[in-house]
């Protein structure tokens, strides 16, 4: 069995919030103790603020579905945070933005369309399996890179219906990268009283990440209003809504934003499953072993399809486990707009609300054996208890794309396992790190070899 690596737990004294926001700063995924690994709600205050921790699938349900109006705001942090590079999209707006929004990016990545979507996913793993092909065996390559390079070239041709191109991939992946690295985990701002955070500082750094990714994304948007766009991308579809409903004000700024969230959203964590995926096969080859034989068995010498992706089932267990263990976004925050009470504990206005995916995937009533590496949990329709597995979050705010998400990192998955094996080197010390996203510090070295 392997016990893949994590977060210690963390032994710092109680009674001092402050020493753990400090920490937060630095590393948010080690600021939580043994007993916070089960099932309960419990509370502290920082400078005055109260923070409230989530961990019981019945209150989850409450806070993200019965009482979703009272909770459906995302975190001071959260907001500012990503409020330069998404503007007002949907990941982090509220009310009838959202509401709007919600309606029209759904029905676009909505799972009945995901389907359309097959051949450009074929199409883009194959061309960077026949790019490994092309290299000298035993060649060494970033996983997190590699991985981050062939999902913003599938989400590129679905969403915008054109070609990033390598240059524009790396241009977009590295500037997300960046822009992680520049953002503090904390608004420290919303700890000292104020309700809504405060604006995180423009540095030059941070404008030049942000200007990367806007320059390449506003090109895309713009080719679409000048009639160069593909008919069948998302983004004409979004085009297309809007002039049958000009009251969706979707402008070129809110058509910039409504991109911008569905590229990020929809490459990064894709990226970062994948990249978690191959550091976990690397170290179970009697999981790989069985994910090989599956896909020989299935689909033989041909390439797998979209058509393929129902029959692979070990592929896809290894994509829920490997979400299971490595949350893209470990952490789901809100801040409710009344007083509240939940699982007894009174809550302030204006609290903090952390739903923790890190913590509820790994809790051990849940997920007997919580930090092992075990895809047999999803085989032969084996089912998490409902809101205990929220990987794509969970109720109205679910992610969007979530099908198309795990249909793409399955078929991904599946197209390079086929031809290769991907080997992490065992003295290389992996370290999980959550910023924004939960992605392998420094990324993941990789050597492939053919299969």
């Amino acid at each position: 069995m392997l016990e893949p690596v994590r977060a210690q737990y963390y032994a710092g004294p109680p009674g001092k919030p402050l020493n753990l926001l400090l920490q937060a700063r630095a590393d948010f995924l080690s600021i939580w103790r043994a007993g916070d690994y089960s099932e309960n709600v419990s509370q502290i205050r920082i400078l005055g603020r109260q923070v409230v921790l989530v961990n019981s699938p019945a209150l989850i349900r409450d806070v993200v579905v019965k009482r979703q109006d009272n909770y459906e705001r995302k975190s001071p942090q959260m907001r500012r945070a990503l409020e330069h590079l998404l503007g007002d999209g949907l990941f982090i707006s509220d009310g009838e933005t959202w509401r709007q929004r919600r309606a029209l990016v759904a029905d676009i990545v909505h799972m009945n369309r995901v389907p359309a979507f097959g051949p450009v996913m074929e199409q883009t793993a194959s061309e960077l399996v026949e790019r490994w092909r092309g290299m000298p065996e035993g060649t060494t390559l970033n996983a997190l890179h590699e991985m981050a390079g062939l999902t913003a070239e599938i989400i590129s041709r679905a969403v915008f219906g054109n070609q990033l191109g390598e240059e524009g991939a790396a241009a977009v992946t590295e500037g997300f990268t960046s822009y992680q690295s520049l953002i503090d985990s904390i608004n420290l701002g919303y700890f000292l009283g104020f309700d809504d955070g405060l604006p995180i500082l423009r540095t030059p750094s941070l404008r030049r990440s942000v200007k990367r990714i806007h320059r390449i994304i506003d090109k895309v948007v713009e080719d679409h209003l000048a009639g160069r766009g593909d008919h069948n991308s998302m983004v004409e579809l979004l085009i297309r809504r809007q002039q049958r409903n000009p009251e969706l004000k979707l402008d070129v700024v809110a058509l910039r934003n409504e991109a911008a969230t569905i590229f990020m959203a929809g490459h990064e964590t894709t990226a970062a499953t994948l990249t978690w995926a191959w550091y976990l096969l690397a170290r179970a080859p009697w999981v790989e072993r069985a994910v090989h034989e599956e896909i020989a068995r299935v689909c033989g010498d041909r390439t797998p399809t979209i058509d393929d992706v129902p029959n692979l089932e070990w592929c896809k267990a290894v994509i829920e486990e490997t979400l299971r263990l490595y949350p893209p976004v470990p952490i789901l925050a809100r801040q409710n707009r009344k007083a509240d009470q939940l699982g007894g504990v009174d809550i302030a206005a204006n609290s903090l609300i952390l739903i923790v995916p890190w913590l509820l995937h790994r809790t051990e009533s849940l997920f007997p054996e919580p930090h092992r590496f075990r895809p047999e949990r999803f085989l032969e329709g084996r089912r998490p208890t409902p809101y205990s597995y929220i990987p794509f979050a969970s109720g109205p705010r679910v992610c969007p794309g979530l099908h198309f998400g795990l249909t793409e990192a399955v078929l991904c998955l599946a197209a390079i396992a086929q031809r290769f094996r991907v080997r992490v080197p065992e003295n290389h010390k992996v370290e999980p790190v959550c910023r924004l996203t939960l992605r392998p510090r420094d990324g993941l070295p990789i050597t492939i070899e053919k299969r």
